[in-house]
């Protein structure tokens, strides 16, 4: 019995004891590392002639893009932007990209053309591309990614400067309104300031700029916007067409009345 205990005492020293595992040394004692420079010089050379691969092939389809447009496209293409009427190739001519840089879905005489990566979008001469959407094959709208929101291209007239200010005074408005209704009358009233910039003569505008300024009790300014309202509107033209406009005649009524408060306030 007692040399069965002394045997198993052993076992359980021996299992509680630390194993030894011999590893080779990474390095040895007078070893030298392995020069650095021809690794990344390796690399640098790779990353050279990848990027010449890819401007060959942007080259290459630029070449087939212009061997085909015509008229506005062609200008388009020479200026580095985005057309309607383009072809698929002609799209990535103008951004002057490859297949790789688009996720491309097809659906009929349809195709939607996204970014295949949303931090490495395609970019024309104004603008990051948020989507281009095709009809038999060639371009019906896109649109670019803007600091208020995304802004689109459906008509010629969208993608010139008077039209690219109307699609960004919209979108200031939109994100004026959503403030204004959070509360945030001093964020509010800085977009309806940006966009009376792009949109000078709009009186609906002048009634929200006045309105955010009589709730932060700015009776001189707010009675000056509601009287530019006023001034703006033909009058008689909106009254006749009655329902239509219900909603600006109330805010001619309205506006009417805050004249008359803040008129009696100031005298």
């Amino acid at each position: 019995m007692s040399r069965n205990l002394l045997w198993l005492s052993v076992m359980a020293l021996l299992a509680c004891s630390p194993k030894r595992v011999h590893e080779e040394p990474i390095l040895r004692q007078g070893d030298r590392v392995g020069d650095t420079e021809a690794l990344v010089a390796g690399v640098h050379n790779q990353a050279v002639v990848d990027q010449a691969r890819l401007q060959d092939r942007v080259d290459a389809l630029r070449a087939e893009a212009l061997s085909t447009c015509q008229g506005e496209i062609c200008a388009a293409l020479t200026r580095g932007e985005l057309a309607l009427g383009m072809t698929e190739t002609q799209v990535m001519a103008a951004t002057g990209t490859t297949p790789e840089a688009w996720s491309v879905r097809r659906a009929g005489p349809a195709s939607v053309l996204a970014p295949a990566a949303r931090g490495m979008a395609p970019r024309d001469r104004n603008g990051e591309v948020a989507l281009v959407q095709l009809r038999n094959g060639v371009v019906s709208s896109y649109s670019y990614y803007e600091a208020q929101g995304v802004r689109v291209v459906q008509k010629p007239r969208d993608a010139t400067a008077a039209g690219r200010a109307e699609a960004l005074a919209e979108m200031l408005i939109r994100e004026g309104d959503e403030l204004a209704a959070r509360g945030d009358l001093d964020g509010a009233l800085n977009r309806y300031d940006r966009a009376s910039v792009l949109r000078p003569d709009d009186p609906e505008l002048d009634y929200r700029i006045a309105t955010v300024l009589d709730k932060q009790l700015r009776p001189v300014e707010a009675l000056i916007r509601y009287q530019l309202f006023l001034h703006r509107l033909e009058l008689e033209k909106i009254e006749a067409r009655g329902e239509a406009h219900a909603k600006l005649a109330d805010a001619i009524a309205r506006a009417r009345e805050r004249i008359m408060i803040l008129e009696k306030r100031g005298s």
